[in-house]
């Protein structure tokens, strides 16, 4: 049996056809490229009991997954993140069935170590000797720790506004770390210059096609950990959207090998208020999205003006019968808030973006009672700790403590 069924990568605009055993980067026609595997095949030879006795990371999904040689695994324990019932939070929200995929343990403190384990040991596999990448913060922390493992050069540019947590993710590493006064878009265009002028392996957000195969990983996971059932609704903080783009990859596939029945979670790409292109293009039924001006946001994560993959983001939510909502700055601060006292779980603002999409979309009856609800936490709180403010009296030896 193969350790990896991978045929070839094909672009989703032009359908033109690559090879993966060379370096590829965008479409001829500037699209982002994805991945295809020759699953007619691979549905003759996996199957449920293929998973029995293996390791419980993400690589347990290896013949679904881009590496040929597993010589190439780079690896830090990622995957197989707990997926965990919401019971009081649902109560609060009436909806009976909430669950939170916690991507808050995973190494790295967050998601983005799924599509840097797989895309750098694809980059290993095809001998990249240094990558560039711009980077919200945890992207850029998760590549460049990577990479260290994997004996390849890291120069990362990332806004200065960045979590400060991620930043030293990124120095301690050894990486070439340069900050901007600016947003990511504008990391983006230094990286885009300096990929041209050294030859670097752009590793930016869908320009290489296998950050989403990591990112896909959690897909498989929810439906592994459900007992091969489908949830009715997925929600998803939503900013370059590669793991939103991944979810549905996985579902289809799923689908294709005959593993689940042909039915998908509704998909919701949550956004921020204050950067929500993907919520005007789908609420104009737009295929593609605008630059987002003046963005700012507390989820710093989800503070992307504008996705190369906007496209593939609002097909998927349309396909799926999904939608796109923007929270407020104060609400999701609050709802993180909730989520600590009421179920102990310290998640990251963009992750309590989408349980206070949850809790207004059951409230305006679009999540209907009864319903099997997935939020995605991605990534740990404790990595974003200016954006909780907390006042504690300080006591001298001897005296009581106080009571709440």
């Amino acid at each position: 049996m193969e350790f990896s069924y991978i045929s070839h990568l094909h672009c989703p605009k032009c359908q033109k056809e690559y090879g993966f055993v060379e370096i590829q980067q965008l479409c001829a026609c500037g699209s982002p490229l994805l991945v295809d595997y020759d699953l007619p095949k691979l549905k003759k030879n996996w199957t449920l009991a293929s998973l029995v006795g293996r390791s419980n990371d993400l690589w347990r999904y290896h013949e679904l997954l881009p590496v040929i040689d597993p010589k190439n695994i780079v690896t830090l324990g990622e995957g197989m993140t707990p997926l965990l019932r919401m019971d009081r939070m649902g109560l609060s929200m009436g909806i009976d069935h909430l669950w939170m995929k916690d991507e808050g343990i995973i190494p790295t403190g967050s998601f983005k170590a799924r599509g840097a384990a797989v895309g750098v040991s694809k980059a290993k596999e095809l001998a990249v000797r240094e990558l560039a990448m711009p980077t919200n913060g945890n992207a850029g922390a998760a590549w460049s720790l990577y990479a260290a493992r994997a004996g390849i050069k890291a120069s990362i540019v990332m806004p200065v506004g960045a979590p400060v947590i991620t930043r030293n993710e990124c120095a301690i590493s050894g990486a070439n770390l340069n900050l901007v006064n600016g947003l990511i878009s504008d990391a983006g265009k230094i990286v885009a210059q300096a990929v041209k002028e050294h030859d670097l392996f752009d590793a930016s957000t869908l320009k290489e096609p296998y950050r989403i195969e990591g990112k896909k990983t959690m897909g498989l996971e929810i439906i592994e950990q459900l007992n091969w059932t489908v949830p009715d609704v997925i929600l998803y903080p939503t900013g370059g959207g590669v793991g939103l783009i991944g979810i549905y990859k996985a579902l289809k596939e799923l689908i294709e090998l005959g593993w689940i029945e042909e039915k998908l979670p509704r998909l919701v790409a949550v956004q921020a208020e204050g950067c929500a292109p993907i919520v005007k293009a789908w609420e104009a039924g737009k295929a593609e999205s605008q630059f987002w001006e003046d963005s700012k946001t507390a989820a710093f994560g989800i503070n992307v003006p504008k996705a190369l993959g906007d496209f593939l983001v609002l097909k998927d939510i349309y396909e799926s019968g999904g939608c796109a909502i923007a929270i407020d700055d104060a609400s999701l601060l609050e709802e993180q808030k909730k989520i600590a006292r009421l179920e102990g779980a310290f998640v990251c603002p963009e992750g309590a973006a989408t349980f206070s999409a949850a809790r207004r979309l059951r409230e305006s009856g679009w999540i209907k009672a009864g319903e099997t609800v997935i939020a995605l936490n991605t990534g740990s709180g404790i990595k974003y700790p200016e954006t909780v403010r907390v006042e504690v009296a300080v006591l001298e030896p001897g005296e009581r403590m106080t009571r709440g």
